[in-house]
């Protein structure tokens, strides 16, 4: 909630529509008053640290409920690779009326389907899911689908308490025929702290880096590769020869090689851009894909989305106005 994107987006709007332009008062001041100002300025560069201060004891709240969801993530889980019967009090579900004449239908359906094997928990889950979101399906490539049928969860791990903040995401495949590993991890490191060089910017936490993992993949089976052929002329010749080079191919599991930052920090506007996309996808998946994974499955978190946005203008007041709710109720909490 404190790095979604559309909020802050929505919010810094506000702000800057609210700030306007210089009015250039300032340079007529006194230089005794100019002092004064300076004063000021570095109050406001403590209350920087302050705010700091506050986002990491959210951190320490959002690390808290994590332990507290997991249990239930992890049943979801079950449930889904099929490890887990629920029992039908479990299956019960208040359906409203188009829902239940979807139900009826599906009835209708499942008992003409009777005699067919029951397929194992809930087939191609996750898949579903991203195939479901347009962040995530833009990602996805054909050659990425057969191996996303493999997945069977993703979970959120935050960093350990007095540790550097940060969050991993885990994703969980079955056995597979395209590679080895039964884990595959996506980490982002996060910095909430001013800089010392423009400590005003400073606006909540922010992400410094990400670190991928290694895929074993299986031979010939690596989807994030591909062979080309090219014909070569010789120049003295004339001849031509045929040669058979192995280049970079478009495939969602690129997202675990992303680009590194350099120490210095600086990275050319390609890199920039994968990396701000990279952040984007990272805290979408943390925020809501894994909170929320059942309703995308659905689709009824599409819907929701979709209807946030009927009216112009309104979606951004609700999300900022709930931005703002939601840092009071934090205040409130943490200081009781």
């Amino acid at each position: 909630m404190m790095q979604n994107p559309q909020v802050l987006a929505a919010l810094q709007e506000r702000l800057d529509g609210l700030v306007g332009s210089p009015s250039g008062y300032m340079e007529s001041l006194p230089k005794i008053v100019k002092r004064r100002v300076n004063a000021l300025k570095n109050l406001q560069v403590k209350c920087a640290h302050i705010e700091a201060k506050f986002y990491e004891e959210v951190h320490e709240l959002e690390r808290k409920y994590a332990a507290m969801y997991q249990p239930l993530f992890d049943k979801r889980s079950d449930i889904v690779k099929g490890s887990y019967e629920p029992a039908d009090d479990e299956c019960e579900w208040k359906a409203d009326e188009e829902e239940e004449l979807t139900v009826s239908k599906a009835i209708m359906e499942e008992k003409k389907d009777e005699e067919k094997e029951d397929p194992k928990g809930i087939p191609e889950f996750w898949l579903t899911v991203f195939k479901n979101v347009d962040l995530l399906s833009d990602m996805l490539q054909e050659h990425d689908e057969p191996i996303l049928k493999h997945l069977q969860d993703i979970k959120v791990k935050f960093s350990d308490a007095g540790q550097p903040m940060s969050f991993t995401l885990e994703f969980f495949f079955e056995p597979n025929e395209f590679f080895t590993n039964t884990l595959l991890t996506k980490t982002y490191k996060m910095r909430s702290e001013p800089d010392e060089s423009d400590p005003f910017s400073f606006d909540g936490p922010e992400i410094m880096g990400c670190t991928g993992c290694q895929i074993d993949w299986t031979k010939g089976k690596n989807v994030t590769l591909k062979t080309i052929k090219k014909k070569q002329k010789h120049k003295g010749r004339g001849t031509v020869r045929t040669v058979t080079k192995t280049v970079p191919n478009d495939s969602f599991f690129n997202f675990f090689a992303p680009p590194e930052v350099p120490e210095n920090g600086e990275l050319d506007e390609d890199s920039e851009a994968v990396l701000a996309a990279d952040f984007e996808i990272g805290h979408f998946i943390r925020e809501r894909i894994v909170p929320r994974a059942v309703l995308y499955f659905t689709g009824e978190a599409i819907e929701d989305d979709d209807d946030d946005y009927d009216e112009e203008g309104e979606e951004a007041d609700d999300e900022v106005r709930f931005f703002f709710s939601f840092l009071i109720y934090i205040y409130i909490y943490i200081c009781k």
